[in-house]
């Protein structure tokens, strides 16, 4: 990763670490609950998904690029904190070229959207098979409006 002149590789490293998860809850996990009427369902750890030490990759690999440094910023650094959690949105496009090669197993070649986060519901909904197409397909991005 790009982070300039590192002023302490370690604190850096965890930073990308801690970001790419951020980013992973975001393209994976964490969904928002709405009613029809716009009331949050999901207000808690019990009802909105976080990631946890499951969720973690037990081989985290990351090093820092050497020799680029930043020379118009404060120590000549650059971010850390954002562009990791961009990089876990290699999570969501790898899940949704397994979803494709499972459907084209199936014999589905159409297009299909995958809304993030790409919860384990959505992912089997597309991945289509004898008991998924049991189940009508419904419109899972209904509009809404606050009422006050």
């Amino acid at each position: 990763m790009d982070v300039g002149s590192s002023i302490n590789p370690a604190i850096d490293i965890g930073q990308i670490e801690g970001g790419f998860m951020q980013g992973y809850g975001f393209f994976m996990l964490e969904e928002m609950i709405y009613s029809p009427t716009g009331e949050v369902y999901s207000r808690g750890p019990g009802t909105y998904k976080l990631p946890g030490f499951g969720n973690i990759p037990a081989e985290f690999n990351v090093s820092l690029l050497t020799g680029a440094p930043n020379p118009r910023a404060v120590y000549s650094s650059k971010a850390i904190g954002e562009p990791p959690l961009f990089l876990a949105s290699s999570a969501y496009f790898a899940i949704k070229a397994a979803i494709a090669a499972a459907r084209k197993e199936e014999g589905i070649l159409d297009n299909f959207n995958l809304i993030a986060p790409a919860s384990a519901a959505r992912i089997r909904m597309l991945c289509s098979d004898n008991i998924t197409r049991k189940f009508p397909k419904e419109d899972i991005t209904k509009s809404w409006n606050v009422m006050a």
